[in-house]
């Protein structure tokens, strides 16, 4: 029985395929990783404002101003009680130590 090989041009064109095909999954990947983030960091727009940009007479604080580490020290203080609010006590205990930290990053200044 005799060996079949395959063409360099068919081997090719499987390597490519393939290829494309993993770089569309990384990028879908990293499509919905950035949704994700984006969407945690909307939860804050409807007290504080897009982007935390602060709504006009809206009496919340202006979170934009702060940097990612000063924003996660304030939601972690609120999550464990050491810093008292209204409702953000409350919110932050929702979230996991990782998501308050992909808000802060989302939100605060670089």
């Amino acid at each position: 029985m005799r060996a079949r090989y395959l063409k360099p041009a068919i081997l090719a064109s499987i390597y490519l395929g393939i290829s494309q095909w993993s770089g569309a999954a990384v990028a879908q990947h990293a499509d919905a990783s950035n949704l994700y983030k984006r969407g945690l960091a909307a939860t804050c727009a409807n007290c504080h404002g897009t982007d935390g940009k602060g709504v006009v007479d809206g009496g919340m604080p202006l979170i934009n101003i702060l940097t990612s580490e000063q924003m996660l020290a304030q939601l972690k203080a609120f999550k464990s009680g050491a810093r008292e609010g209204t409702i953000m006590p409350q919110l932050a205990k929702g979230y996991t130590d990782e998501q308050l930290e992909i808000i802060a990053n989302q939100l605060g200044k670089k």
